[in-house]
């Protein structure tokens, strides 16, 4: 298991811009920190300039540390689940790009059971009422993205894309999860 502290799991999703997910998981209880970065491509160390190309196959992703105990790997993938279109290949909303694909990077086994599991459920309720593209795929390298990229909405909460497109994803989440928030 990863772990960058006792008692805690890390989970590493990619739905679409990094900073919508992270202003979200932001605010979770039970969530001890949200790191935006880039998994699932072939580059070392890629720039976020190099990343926006869709050339080095990496994924915006957000990095999250958990304390398991608190909020599960499911109910981390229930929130995930809410605040992205996992049905849309390549895309989030404008965002089109590899980049911007919805993925689960699993950790562990028991990560990669749970979400298949997740996945499943959801489509057999039919949920979206279109077939769910999320890749299900091992990490296999978490790269930190630039500084200028952590905490983004906290920074720049009154910037044009936080206004229109974060915060209508914050008030649902908010709406949808308000027993989970700090």
């Amino acid at each position: 298991m990863n772990q960058s502290q006792p008692n805690t799991e890390q989970a590493t999703l990619g739905g679409g811009c990094f900073w919508c997910l992270e202003a979200v998981y932001a605010e979770l209880r039970g969530v001890h920190s949200v790191v935006s970065g880039y998994a699932g491509g072939s580059t070392p160390n890629p720039t976020y300039h190099q990343v926006t190309t869709g050339r080095t196959g990496h994924a915006e992703v957000v990095q999250i540390t958990f304390d398991p105990e608190i909020i599960s790997f499911r109910d981390i993938l229930q929130v995930f689940f809410t605040i992205h279109d996992p049905t849309t290949l390549n895309r989030q909303g404008a965002d089109v790009g590899t980049q911007y694909r919805s993925a689960i990077f699993y950790h562990t086994e028991e990560q990669r059971e749970i979400a298949t599991a997740v996945i499943a459920e959801m489509e057999a309720a039919d949920l979206w009422g279109k077939p769910i593209v999320t890749e299900v795929t091992p990490l296999e390298v978490f790269y930190v993205a630039e500084d200028y990229h952590q905490d983004y909405y906290a920074n720049n909460h009154d910037q044009p894309y936080c206004r229109v497109v974060i915060a209508p994803k914050l008030a649902k989440a908010r709406a949808k999860f308000q027993a989970r928030l700090r």
